[in-house]
C-alpha cells in the first residue's frame, strides 16, 4: 500500500491530467471547418457555463441581443446553438427538422427514463417514432382525453367545495399548492387509476424526480466530472429511480390482478396504464421484422414520462394565468362576463362549454406567450453536420430554443411585448400548436409535445372553474401591483413565491356540475 502522503499528489495528478486533456480536446474541437454562428468568448473547461446565471432564459435573451438570434455557445465541452427568434426557430424546427430531431443524453434521463426509453428524452430513431405514434393514438388523441372528462369534473367539484369552506371563514389559501394537488390527483387517477394511496408514495417520488430532472448537472456538460458526483445527483437519482420502479411494479401487479378479476366486474374505469398493459408483447411496429415488442420496461418508461410531463406543466400554467388575472382586474372581469353569459350563474362550467368561450382561449394563449411551459424547450441534438443559413452546425451540437425570449420579442409583439394583453390575439390566427413560430410553448416539428390537447383541456377547465365560481382578492390589503411575479428556473418555470389569495364564492348557492355530478 502506498504511504498516505503519496495518495494526495496522485489524486491531484489524475485531476490535472483530466483537465489538461479537456483543454486539448476543446482546442481541437474549436478548429473545425466552416463558419460558426457568432457568440461570446469561451473559457477553458467551462466554456460559457459561468454566464448562464440563475435564470438562463433571461441571460440568453440578453446575449442574443448582442450576438443575434442564432448564437453559438460552449457549455462545458458541449457545442451549443441558442435560437431566439421565430425565423431561426423555423429553420431548425421545420426546414431542417430531421437534422435536429434527436435528444442529447443526460444522466438524469438515463435513470428516470429507463435508459432513454421514455418519450421525452429518447434519441430519434425507430423506437421513438413507434412509441410516439402509439402514445398519440392510444392515449393522447382527443377521444381518449375526452373519455376522462367525468373524472376531471368530479375532482374539480370536490376542489370547489373545499374552496367554499375556506371562503366561509375568509381564509387565505395557497393556490399554488391547491392547484398543484388538484392536477396531481387528476393526473395520477387518469394514468395510474389512483390519486392517493398510503401504501404507495408515488406522488412524493414524482416530485423528487421533477426536482432532479430540473437540476443543472455540471457532469452533463463536463463529462469527466461525472466520476466525482460533486453534486450528489447520481446518488439521489439512483435512489429515487429504484424506489419509483418498485412502486410501479406494485401498481402494475395490482392492475394485472384487477384484469384477471374481470376489472372488478367492469366497475373500474380503464386508465392509461390499463390501455398500455393490454398492448404488452404486441409488436411496436407491425412491419418490424426484428420483432421488437412492448415490454414492461417500455411501459414503465412511457408512463413515468407522461406523469412528469402532465403534472408540473399544467399546474404552473394555471397558476400564472390566475396571477395575471389578479394583476389585471379588467381582464378578470371580462372573462367572468363571458362565463356568466355562456354558462350562467346557476351551474358550474363544463368542458362542453369550452368551445363557446373564445376570450378564455385568448387568456390561456397570452399566458403561454409570457410563461411557456418550459422557458427553454427540451434541448435537441444535431444528428449530422449541416449548414443552416450559411452557418456550419456540427453533429452532436446541442440546440436550445428560447421560447421565453421568442414570446417576448418586441419585433414580433410590438412595444407592449411584456404586457399581459389577451386582446392582441383578436383577429389573429396564430396557432399555438407549433405551426406558427412566433408562439411555440409546446415546441414544434417532430419533437413537439404530443400532449397539447390534454394540457390545454386541463388548464382551460381549471382556470374557467376558478374564475367562474369565485371572486379573488390578494391578502392583507395588497394591491395588484404588489404581487411578486418573479420566476424560478427548472424543468418548468414556476413562480418564485406561492400565490396566496382570498376567494369569495359568486354562484347562486350550492350548485352542481351540470349533469356531471347530479
Amino acid at each position: 500500500m502506498l504511504p498516505q502522503t503519496l495518495a494526495i499528489p496522485t489524486t491531484l495528478l489524475v485531476i490535472f491530467i483530466f483537465i489538461l486533456s479537456a483543454v486539448v480536446l476543446q482546442s481541437k474541437q474549436g478548429q473545425g471547418n466552416g463558419k460558426r454562428p457568432p457568440g461570446p468568448k469561451t473559457r477553458p473547461i467551462i466554456g460559457n457555463l459561468h454566464m448562464l446565471g440563475k435564470l438562463p432564459h433571461r441571460t440568453l435573451q440578453s446575449l442574443a441581443k448582442k450576438y443575434g438570434p442564432m448564437m453559438s455557445l460552449k457549455l462545458g465541452q458541449v457545442p451549443t446553438i441558442v435560437i431566439s427568434s421565430p425565423e431561426t426557430a423555423e429553420l431548425f424546427l421545420k426546414t431542417h427538422d430531421i437534422a435536429f430531431a434527436s435528444r442529447p443524453k443526460s444522466i438524469s434521463a438515463n435513470y428516470i427514463a429507463y435508459g432513454g426509453k421514455g418519450l421525452v428524452f429518447s434519441e430519434y430513431g425507430t423506437y421513438w417514432r413507434n412509441m410516439r405514434k402509439l402514445c398519440t393514438l392510444q392515449l393522447l388523441a382527443a377521444s381518449k382525453v375526452e373519455m376522462f372528462s367525468p373524472l376531471r369534473s368530479e375532482y374539480l367539484g370536490e376542489f370547489i367545495k373545499f374552496l367554499q369552506k375556506a371562503e366561509s371563514s375568509r381564509e387565505v389559501v395557497d393556490l399554488t399548492d391547491m392547484v398543484g394537488d388538484l392536477i396531481e390527483n387528476i393526473t395520477f387517477k387518469m394514468i395510474l387509476g389512483r390519486s392517493k394511496d398510503d401504501r404507495f408514495d408515488a406522488k412524493n417520488l414524482v416530485r423528487e424526480v421533477l426536482i432532479l430532472a430540473g437540476t443543472f448537472n455540471v457532469a452533463d456538460y463536463v463529462p469527466w466530472l461525472g466520476v466525482f458526483d460533486l453534486q450528489g445527483l447520481v446518488r439521489r437519482l439512483k435512489k429515487v429511480s429504484k424506489e419509483f420502479d418498485e412502486v410501479m411494479e406494485l401498481i402494475i401487479k395490482e392492475h394485472e390482478q384487477s384484469s384477471d378479476d374481470n376489472e372488478e366486474n367492469g366497475q373500474r374505469q380503464k386508465d392509461f396504464l390499463d390501455i398500455f398493459l393490454a398492448l404488452t408483447n404486441q409488436p411496436l411496429d407491425p412491419q418490424d421484422k426484428q420483432g421488437h415488442v412492448i415490454d414492461r420496461t417500455n411501459i414503465k418508461a412511457i408512463v413515468t414520462s407522461m406523469i412528469i410531463a402532465a403534472t408540473d406543466t399544467s399546474a404552473t400554467t394555471a397558476e400564472w394565468a390566475m396571477s395575471e388575472l389578479l394583476r389585471h382586474p379588467r381582464v378578470m372581469k371580462k372573462l367572468q362576463d363571458e362565463l356568466e353569459s355562456v354558462v350562467g350563474m346557476n351551474r358550474k362550467v363544463e368542458e362542453s362549454d369550452m368551445e363557446n368561450l373564445p376570450y378564455l382561449d385568448l387568456v390561456v394563449k397570452e399566458t403561454l406567450r409570457l410563461y411557456p411551459v418550459a422557458p427553454l424547450l427540451v434541448p435537441r441534438e444535431c444528428r449530422e453536420d449541416v449548414t443552416v443559413d450559411g452557418y456550419s452546425i456540427k453533429s452532436k451540437s446541442r440546440i436550445i430554443v428560447n421560447a421565453w425570449a421568442i414570446g417576448r420579442d418586441p419585433k414580433v409583439w410590438s412595444d407592449n411585448a411584456e404586457e399581459f394583453y389577451p386582446e392582441r390575439f383578436v383577429n389573429n390566427d396564430i396557432d399555438i400548436r407549433g405551426h406558427d413560430f412566433q408562439l411555440i410553448p409546446f415546441g414544434s416539428g417532430r419533437r413537439g409535445c404530443p400532449g397539447i390537447y390534454l394540457g390545454l383541456t386541463t388548464v382551460k377547465i381549471v382556470v374557467a372553474q376558478l374564475v367562474h365560481c369565485f371572486n379573488w382578492e390578494l391578502p392583507l390589503g395588497m394591491s395588484p401591483e404588489d404581487l411578486d411575479m418573479t420566476e424560478k428556473f427548472g424543468l418548468t418555470m414556476p413562480r418564485s413565491k406561492h400565490l396566496l389569495v382570498v376567494p369569495t364564492y359568486r354562484l347562486a348557492g350550492e350548485v352542481g356540475m351540470g349533469n356531471s355530478l347530479g
